[in-house]
Parts: structure tokens; C-alpha cells; sequence
């Protein structure tokens, strides 16, 4: 990709966000259209296929701060006429006239591995540019494939205890043919002639040395000299695949879970970008959740509070009996120890029983008149029930 390529395309308007958006509003904005446009639910459509890598090649740069920082600083240079019309232009104007298309893809990706000079940030892509007097050359490294980003829902138990399940994904992946090395099976790439394998060529111009990537290897240090017909020599093509992920217990809603080395292939056998998995939790009916621990509310009758009884309730793997002490009132959590969920370091939260009073919504008369006869001796005990209630004042 050239200069004039790379700060062309306008990543902010492939997200519909413009360029003050926040990190929030590019990622919402990623996962809106990525799931849109996914090949999976676009079968066959060009169309939406081309719009997904788009998409996700905006995402690439946007939702990296460095290499954000540097797009915005290349386009903001471009715009300003801080690279000429046919190139960046050092001597224009000064007797020099030396041009160079420079190919910031290659150079953004320089950058991200550490870069010439390993100043950081966007003095990086300009490591090897001006070397006072000297023909210094910088050993690129391959291009990391980009992150990929993907979804997946389980219900509560499953998040509580952990579960392995299969993700399906569609995305850059390594050459199944050439194994990601771009040249046809039987052949390798070769060391290039020209840079011999160092990627960037330098060029004397007084006292000055000009540093740009190799346009032979594009900066890749290597080439191919018979390409894999499957991938067309990048050592990359976009495949279906499913993978085996799983997922730790006490996994909470809209956690992330990152698999290293299971995003985009890079390119010609470089590493492969990281998958990033949002998980979604599916409220349970019975169980709630804080922190480590799980709750949930069990209705007693008046009875049961009064005199007291050991309950059976359900837990995440089974069931256990409560005990109830007499005279418990209601809205009363009761504790379980180590029934709730696994904690990474050993161990387990606690199981919170919250009790709640039932009240019968009719009585028979053989209740009733029960009820009435316990009412009196309530009364004749002494027993007020609003004893010390505020709203007596």
C-alpha cells in the first residue's frame, strides 16, 4: 500500500464515526457493522464481503492507539502538504528533488513491531529517514496479522462453572497449501537481491541518508519467486474455521477473553493477531450473582418462619438443605459457605439464601378458625408487631 493509498482512505467513514469519535463509539460502531456484514450471515454476497474487510481493516488501525495516532498524523500531513504531490520531497524546492512514494503500510507496520530507531509513536515511521551521514539499515520484521473480535452467549451455569465451546469464524487465516510462507509447495522464498533480506534500502544524497522500504520485497526482506496459487503469494487467504475455546468459571457479562495467536494470519508466516471473545451472559430465574457469591430468594410460609425448618434449595451443581432458626423474619439472608462460584485461585464464593414470607392468598374454615385462635393468644402473649415502629410517633 503507498503513501497516497494509506492516507486516502478514510477508516472514520468506513465506521460511520467521524474523526473526534471516542474509543467506545469505534468499537460499538465495529461490532454494528461487522455483524452486519458478516460473510456468515451474507452468503454469496460480494458486496457485503468486501464491505466486512473494510470494516475490519478500519477497526485494525482505529481501536490501536498507536497506530491511530499515526494514521491521523499521516493524514493530517498529507492534508497540510507535508508530503508532496508525488512523494515526500526533502530537497523540493532547495536543488535536491528527491521523491519517494514512500509505503506507510509497510512502514505502520515497522512501527507496531518496535520500528527503526524504537523511538515510539510516529517519529517511528521516520527511524531510517534522515541518518546524519550515515547508510544505518534497519532489519524489518513480518507484518502481525490484525486482532479479531467475535461473540458468543452461555447461560448462567455455564458461565459460573466454565464450559468449552466452538466458535465459528470467518477471517484471514494461515494458507493451508503453503503452510503461511506464500511460495508454492515444493519452493521457498527467497533472501531479496536487493536489500538482501534487510527490507530497507538506503540512498546517499549529500550528507544526508534516505531510508524507504525495499520495493522489491515491500519491505518484507523476502520474494517470491513462484507464488502459491491458493493465496497468491501472501501466505494468507480467508477461510471458515471452528475453534475449541474455553471458557474459565465465573466468567461475568461482557467479559472479554483474549486467545493469543488465534486472530489474522500475518502475512507470509508472520504471527498471527490475538481473538478477542465478548461473552454474554443470559439471566438465569432462579439465580442471581455478586461478585464470587450466587443468590437467590426462597418463599416460606408463616409457619416455617415462626417454628423454624431446613429447607432444600437448589445450588449450581445439586442441591442442599437450609437451615431456618425459629423466628426468622422475613427478608433474612441465610449464608451458605463455598456453594457459590469458583474462585481462579481455589476455593468458591458463598451461596446468599434470601427468605421471603408467603401469605396464602384463602384460607379454609378449618384454618381460619386456627388462625384466628393463634391470633388471640398473639395477643394475650403481649406480642405487638408494631412495637417500636416509627410510624407510631
Amino acid at each position: 500500500m503507498t503513501q497516497r493509498e494509506w492516507v486516502e482512505k478514510d477508516f472514520y467513514a468506513d465506521l460511520g464515526v467521524s474523526s473526534d469519535a471516542s474509543d467506545d463509539e469505534i468499537r460499538t460502531a465495529y461490532r454494528k457493522l461487522s455483524k452486519k456484514y458478516h460473510p456468515d450471515l451474507n452468503p454469496g454476497d460480494k458486496a457485503a464481503e468486501e464491505r466486512f474487510k473494510a470494516v475490519s481493516e478500519a477497526n485494525s488501525v482505529l481501536s490501536d492507539e498507536k497506530k491511530k495516532a499515526e494514521y491521523d498524523e499521516a493524514r493530517r500531513l498529507f492534508a497540510s502538504g507535508g508530503f508532496g504531490q508525488g512523494g515526500f520531497h526533502p530537497g523540493a524546492g532547495r536543488g535536491g528533488g528527491y521523491t519517494t512514494d514512500f509505503d506507510l503500510g509497510d512502514l505502520f507496520g515497522q512501527a507496531g513491531a518496535g520500528g527503526a530507531g524504537g523511538a515510539g509513536g510516529f517519529g517511528d515511521l521516520f527511524g531510517g529517514l534522515f541518518n546524519r551521514g550515515g547508510a544505518r539499515q534497519t532489519t524489518t520484521k513480518p507484518r502481525r496479522g490484525n486482532d479479531v473480535e467475535t461473540e458468543t452467549r452461555l447461560d448462567f451455569r455455564e458461565a459460573a462453572l466454565g464450559v468449552t465451546v466452538p466458535l465459528r469464524l470467518t477471517s484471514p487465516s494461515s494458507c493451508t497449501t503453503c503452510h503461511g510462507s506464500g511460495a508454492k509447495p515444493g519452493t521457498s522464498p527467497k533472501v531479496c537481491p536487493k536489500c538482501n533480506g534487510n527490507g530497507v534500502v538506503t540512498r546517499n544524497q549529500g550528507h544526508f541518508g534516505f531510508s524507504e522500504p525495499c520495493a522489491e520485497c515491500r519491505g518484507t526482506g523476502s520474494v517470491v519467486e513462484d507464488p502459491c496459487g491458493d493465496c497468491a503469494g501472501t501466505g494468507v487467504t480467508t477461510r471458515t474455521r471452528t475453534i475449541t475455546v474455553r471458557v474459565p468459571a465465573g466468567v461475568n457479562d461482557g467479559q472479554r477473553i483474549r486467545l493469543a495467536g488465534q486472530g489474522e494470519a500475518g502475512l507470509r508466516g508472520a504471527p498471527s493477531g490475538d481473538l478477542y471473545v465478548t461473552v454474554h451472559v443470559t439471566p438465569d430465574p432462579v439465580f442471581g450473582r455478586t461478585g464470587d457469591d450466587i443468590t437467590l430468594m426462597v418463599p416460606l410460609g408463616f409457619s416455617e418462619l415462626a417454628l423454624g425448618t431446613t429447607v432444600s434449595v437448589p445450588t449450581l451443581d445439586g442441591r442442599v438443605g437450609v437451615k431456618v432458626p425459629a423466628g426468622t423474619a422475613d427478608g433474612r439472608t441465610l449464608r451458605v459457605r463455598g456453594r457459590g462460584v469458583p474462585k481462579r485461585g481455589g476455593g468458591a464464593g458463598d451461596l446468599l439464601v434470601t427468605v421471603k414470607a408467603a401469605v396464602p392468598p384463602k384460607l379454609d374454615d378449618a384454618a381460619t378458625e386456627a388462625l384466628e385462635l393463634y391470633a388471640k393468644a398473639e395477643r394475650e402473649s403481649g406480642f405487638d408487631p408494631r412495637a417500636g415502629w416509627a410510624g407510631n410517633r
